[in-house]
């Protein structure tokens, strides 16, 4: 029987990633401990610094990844995204420096931070301020490099672009199509209340966005990556497929929501970097799709 690994501490467990990371590690024999603020092994909150180095003092653990993160770009969740982006990383970093120097960390970053012209996004994309959500993410990643280049710290940074799984919310728009589908197809009469259906986008799967992590975390060539599949469809098309796999037509059960103005047309990963490490996505839109619909 195999030993297991030195522990890993993933923050921000109980999200996709974490869910999807952790079955990674445990196939991986990697110990995991997690921590959230809600339900996890250890709840406590890497905004606390104590808290944080105290952890890092007894496990010195050989991983950290910090997911830990309200995935909105609301303006009144700023302090909450303040505290566990940039305040967490901080922390993370301050306490690996002065107790454990050799353990890596990986910081999760969004396709949000940069500024987005409808064009492919990669790693020398400029950033953009254009949300607390993306301010916080900016300040993680700056502070990320401080600690890699004047203290030699081993700090990773993906940036994700979206991606889904059976465990997303109806906060976010693909569950929320599926489960209405879902519902209506069990005689619910609902509408599904939608904004611009025609905003294009990425529709990765949550488990091979982790298999990119656990790569880059395992090298040390690359330290910041983009992660995505670079290929976009509309919501409209996810629309359209997952109202077809239960013999319904989309356009009778949605309701156009008067004065919603989206984010972003488009939005798309130029993920060369991660493509010339190994990887590549293997889920695809509609394995994702069909994924997401026969998840009861």
């Amino acid at each position: 029987m195999q030993t297991k690994q030195a522990t890993s501490i993933i923050f921000g467990i109980t999200g996709q990633d974490g869910c999807f990371l952790t079955k990674l590690l445990e196939q991986k024999n990697v110990n995991v401990l997690g921590i959230s603020r809600s339900k996890a092994a250890v709840t406590g909150d890497v905004a606390d610094f104590e808290f944080v180095k105290e952890l890092i003092i007894r496990i010195k653990p050989r991983l950290i990844f910090n997911f830990a993160a309200n995935s909105t770009t609301r303006h009144d969740v700023l302090f909450e995204n303040h505290q566990t982006i940039s305040t967490g990383a901080l922390n993370i970093l301050e306490a690996v420096r002065l107790h454990s120097p050799t353990t890596k960390v990986f910081l999760s970053g969004s396709a949000m931070q940069f500024k987005n012209e409808g064009l492919p996004i990669d790693e020398l994309t400029s950033f953009e301020a254009s949300s607390p959500y993306s301010i916080a993410r900016i300040q993680s990643v700056y502070a990320a490099r401080y600690y890699r280049e004047k203290f030699g710290l081993n700090v990773y940074v993906g940036y994700f672009f979206n991606h889904d799984s059976p465990l997303r919310s109806e906060q976010h728009v693909n569950q929320k199509i599926v489960r209405a589908a879902q519902r209506i197809a069990a005689g619910s009469s609902e509408k599904l209340q939608l904004g611009n259906v025609d905003v294009k986008k990425e529709f990765s799967f949550a488990g091979d966005v982790v298999e990119a992590i656990w790569l880059l975390v395992n090298q040390d060539k690359v330290y910041e990556a983009i992660i995505g599949s670079g290929k976009t469809y509309s919501i409209r098309e996810w629309l359209a497929y997952c109202f077809k796999k239960i013999n319904l037509n989309y356009e009778d059960y949605i309701v156009t929501q008067n004065g919603f103005v989206a984010e972003y047309e488009t939005l798309v990963s130029k993920p060369s970097v991660m493509l010339d490490l190994g990887w590549k996505a293997k889920v695809d839109f509609y394995q994702l799709a069909d994924m997401m619909m026969e998840n009861k």
